[in-house]
């Protein structure tokens, strides 16, 4: 019998994504869920997601997959015709790393397993500062899918979107992690490899200066050295 509410977290394997597990974890039971939608690193995501449910002890664990994502393109995550931007080369105001739609989708598919599950909550680790040229990330994005929720579920469907890192930026999310003995070591942020992590691609280089400025050392390995100044020469990867 449980004895307290269950929460459906999107996983990705990523740094922020398991501090927003770890903060749900305090109220909540977690249903873990990673979703395929055709991205560069899709099998080092994997890695970390498993490698997380387990340090976590999950009993309730789904891969969905939205593979179509990665054959439609449209996002230099998913698209290998599309550069992914390195160093300052990433826009902030629509970047190549959008994924058309993503979180829509990401949502739909947690949402429907948390109406099975009779979940109270869905937990997204998503956050407004590190990425304001993503649609999909602002909070009032949030607020219209909560909406969408009550008029699409079941009655008595009660499941309520979670955004516990929305305002943190990456200092702010290492720090509570940190705080929560998140096993950061076992998370995964970079876009384009899925053995050691490029440290040049923006979700590299918002990670690495995140660590610098709480002033601790980042657990994972990198292809660039660590030491080296965190203002990367603009380049592109195929």
């Amino acid at each position: 019998m449980r004895t307290r509410p269950l929460a459906v977290v999107l996983a990705s394997g990523g740094l922020d994504s398991c501090v927003a597990a770890a903060v749900a974890r305090q109220d909540y039971d977690l249903a873990w869920c990673h979703v395929n939608y055709g991205q560069r690193t899709l099998v080092r995501e994997l890695t970390a997601f498993r490698t997380q449910a387990a340090f976590y002890e999950a009993t309730l664990v789904l891969e969905a997959d939205l593979a179509f994502l990665g054959h439609i393109g449209g996002s230099s995550l998913t698209d290998s015709h599309l550069a992914v931007p390195l160093g300052s080369d990433e826009s902030h105001r629509l970047p190549s790393t959008y994924v058309p739609f993503r979180n829509s989708l990401l949502l739909a598919v947690a949402v429907a397993w948390g109406e099975v599950l009779t979940a109270k909550a869905v937990v997204i680790g998503a956050n407004f500062l590190d990425g304001p040229g993503y649609p999909d990330c602002r909070p009032e994005y949030f607020e219209a899918y909560q909406r969408l929720i009550g008029l699409g579920t079941r009655p008595g469907t009660h499941l309520e979107i979670k955004t516990p890192l929305i305002n943190l930026d990456k200092a702010g999310i290492i720090r509570l992690g940190l705080s929560l003995h998140v096993p950061l070591e076992l998370t995964w942020s970079c876009y384009v490899n899925n053995d050691r992590a490029c440290g040049r691609c923006s979700s590299c280089l918002l990670r690495r200066r995140g660590f610098a400025a709480v002033g601790v050392a980042d657990p994972i390995a990198y292809v660039t050295d660590n030491t080296r100044p965190l203002e990367a020469s603009p380049d592109r990867v195929p």
